[in-house]
């Protein structure tokens, strides 16, 4: 998979049916601040997203991601939830929104 331009926009795809239902269960404001996160991620370059400190965009080591996929990463996604989510060259592909931030460390 070759890496995208640094300087290009992080593009998001958020189709993962299980992304979507946690979304979409979210009370309105963390709904609303979740959505906030997305907007300014697709605002981002991916130097910028893994230097962002509100973002805290991080490895998830607790469990080996599935064949040929490099990683998981967890990321806050509102004040108190984190998403996990896989690069996939200029792509960020959200998977789910935790119930908590301790939560998006489990195994999947």
């Amino acid at each position: 998979m070759a890496i995208s331009d640094p300087n290009a926009k992080v593009l998001l795809d958020l189709n993962d049916p299980t992304f979507q239902e946690n979304l979409f269960r979210l009370q309105k404001p963390e709904r609303h601040a979740a959505l906030d996160t997305l907007n300014k991620i697709r605002q981002l370059t991916w130097v910028q997203v893994y230097q962002d400190t509100g973002l805290k965009w991080e490895k998830i080591v607790s469990f080996r991601p599935p064949p040929g996929i490099d990683a998981v990463y967890s990321l806050r996604i509102t004040q108190s939830r984190r998403a996990t989510a896989l690069r996939e060259g200029p792509y960020m592909r959200l998977l789910t929104v935790a119930r908590d931030h301790d939560s998006a460390y489990d195994k999947k």
